[in-house]
Order: C-alpha cells, then sequence, then structure tokens
C-alpha cells in the first residue's frame, strides 16, 4: 500500500487551494497519509525562502494575483489578505495533530475546515473557538482544543526538523514512500500519475 507523507502549513494559501484533492487521490490508490503540520515560516528560514511580507513588491503583487486566478479556477472562496497576516499557525497545527493522534474523525476535513476558515472565511484561527468549530465540524471532540498541548507542540517541533531533513521547503509539500517529492497544490496531477506507475 502506497503512503503520502504531506507537509503543510495551515497557514499556507496554496495549501488551502489543493482542497481535498490529496484525500481524493489517496482514495483512488488505496494510500495512506500521514499528516505533518510545519511551521512554515520556521521552514523557510531553514530552507532559504522568504516570508511574503519580506519579499519584493514586484513578488508579493503576482502572488495576490495569482492567488485570486487560482481559487476561482479551484471554486474556492479567497481573502488574498486575511485580517490578521500572518496569523499563529501553531495552535492549529496542535489540534490537527492531537486529531491524528485520537483518531474517530475526518482528518482531511478538518485540515481543509482549518485552511477555509482562514482563508475562506478570514477567521483566526489560532483562536481556540475557531479550532473547537473545525474539530467539531470535521467529526472529532472539540476538547482537543484544549488537551496534548505538550504532545502537539513536541510534534510540531519534529515536524519541522523532519521536513528541513527530507528536503522539505515549501507547503504544501508530498513525499512518497519511494521519496518521490511534490512541491505545490499544481503538482497533485504529477502525484497521481506517480502513484498511478506513469510518472
Amino acid at each position: 500500500m502506497a503512503h503520502i507523507d504531506y507537509f503543510f502549513a495551515t497557514n499556507s494559501p496554496f495549501a488551502y487551494l489543493a482542497g481535498t484533492g490529496l484525500e481524493e487521490i489517496a482514495e483512488r490508490h488505496g494510500a495512506t497519509i500521514t499528516y505533518k503540520p510545519v511551521d512554515i515560516l520556521g521552514l523557510f528560514a531553514r530552507t532559504g525562502g522568504t516570508p511574503p511580507k519580506e519579499r519584493h513588491p514586484s513578488r508579493q503583487e503576482y502572488r495576490l494575483q495569482e492567488l485570486t486566478r487560482r481559487a476561482k479556477r479551484a471554486g474556492l472562496p479567497l481573502n488574498p489578505v486575511p485580517t490578521i497576516f500572518p496569523v499563529n499557525a501553531a495552535p492549529s497545527s496542535y489540534a490537527i495533530i492531537a486529531a491524528q493522534a485520537a483518531g474517530g474523525g475526518d482528518l482531511g476535513a478538518l485540515v481543509h475546515g482549518v485552511m477555509r476558515a482562514y482563508w475562506g472565511d478570514d477567521r483566526n484561527i489560532a483562536e481556540d473557538d475557531v479550532i473547537r468549530d473545525c474539530l467539531q465540524a470535521a467529526g472529532f471532540d472539540p476538547a482537543l482544543a484544549d488537551s496534548g498541548l505538550l504532545m502537539g507542540a513536541e510534534t510540531f517541533a519534529r515536524n519541522l526538523e523532519e521536513a528541513v531533513r527530507r528536503g522539505v521547503f515549501g507547503s504544501p509539500f508530498y513525499i512518497t514512500d519511494d521519496d518521490q517529492r511534490f512541491w505545490g497544490h499544481d503538482r497533485l496531477e504529477d502525484l497521481d500519475l506517480h502513484l498511478a506507475g506513469k510518472l
């Protein structure tokens, strides 16, 4: 059975624009997924990336145009300039880590729900109430927002170290069990073809 390690940041607009494409691909190929939220700013600092607010104005302008176009293509609502930007991704990441450990809900729906809350609904995903709403909507115990914080923090830190070690430098980033790496929501088709043995 194929396996995919999915490295992503809950405050990544391009991970949001991936929608549920990864889950659909995994289901089609009978693959499993391990969700590995990472600190994107920490990842940029370790791998030569530049935070959006520090990029040249021409790059910032292009990013906004690209996000708007991609959201229209994906049929997803998008506020390309959220009220709180950048948002603290740690609390929502801890909740996803706790939910993955606890089981019992739809983890893909939770991950996408958190990102939609931020990029689609302009909600602060660092707030406990927002995280609880996302947990509940995906079939998890909302109390996970308040439990497992130490485990979440430790795993979040380990995920960053693992990401750097395995060649991850952005979000979303997919790594198969044969170490094929795919960066970006626009590489999901390539991931699909690879799992089908065509690429």
